[in-house]
């Protein structure tokens, strides 16, 4: 029994090591990533203006509200699988203040709804929800600062969500399945069940994220991304109000390819 209790230490110290790893390093992606681009267009400026902070704050608690009305999809996969659409204030924050914008929102999301609700699988649905979202949220606003043209913003939403998609359903399978039968203390050949119950093509995990996990990712990419079109143009003149230094050192838009 006393093995076991280390071993249990053991497993969730290395989960905690493994999610703070994986939030600094996609800050520093976000950071290095607009440092360039602010040196590119001779931009001296901080990263964290006390507005941009303000704006982050803002969109985190829309992120956390949302967050917080996930529901399941129980025709595409098991019940522990909920869908939300908290990663709108991300990339519509991340379309305006740059790629840290989009990271800290999803950041910040996750430890409100962590001190507001707490967790109900042993913190790996919310380390994958981090993950995943930043997975969209952060390739999609790398894209658009470089050129913020409309095309290039439906370019972006469609790489990101892509990107998601892929990234979201491997990193599932080879670690976030996997981990979540350790912690949670479900065998993985009861999750594999529970999918196959929904869909009699899932025989393993590699199917398993084929038919369960991939489909809910498209599904939440997408309506993001969808969404972040129709009302980021609308909001962007409010939006460069709170941030008019960046947005006329680096160009604005013009009319014609305004997103």
């Amino acid at each position: 029994m006393g093995n076991g209790l280390l071993q249990s230490i053991a497993d969730n110290v290395i989960f905690v090591l493994v999610c703070v790893g994986v939030a600094a390093a996609l800050f520093f992606i976000a950071y290095g990533t607009e440092k360039a681009v602010q040196k590119k267009n001779g931009v001296t400026d901080r990263i964290l203006t006390t507005r941009k902070i303000t704006m982050i704050g803002l969109f985190s608690a829309l992120a956390v509200i949302l967050h917080m009305l996930d529901f399941p999809v129980p025709f595409l996969a098991p019940g522990f699988y909920q869908l939300d659409f908290s990663e709108i204030p991300a990339l519509v924050g991340a379309f305006a203040f740059g790629p840290v914008a989009g990271v800290m929102i999803e950041f910040c999301k996750i430890l409100l709804k962590l001190v507001i609700k707490g967790t109900s699988t042993a913190f790996v649905g919310d380390l994958a929800n981090f993950v995943i979202g930043c997975s969209l949220v952060l390739p999609a606003s790398i894209l658009y600062m470089f050129k913020k043209t409309k095309k290039r913003a439906i370019a972006a939403c469609v790489a990101g969500s892509v990107i998601m998609t892929v990234f979201g359903s491997a990193f599932n399978g080879v670690y976030l399945l996997p981990a979540f039968s350790k912690l949670f203390g479900m065998p993985l050949e009861a999750i594999i069940a529970a999918g196959a119950e929904i869909n009699g093509n899932i025989h393993n995990i590699t199917s398993f994220v084929i038919f369960a996990v991939a489909p809910m990712n498209i599904v939440k990419s997408v309506a993001a991304s969808g969404v972040t079109m129709l009302i980021y143009k609308p909001l962007s003149p409010i939006l460069k109000n709170a941030n008019p230094v960046m947005e006329r050192r680096a160009g604005e838009i013009s009319n014609s390819g305004n997103a």
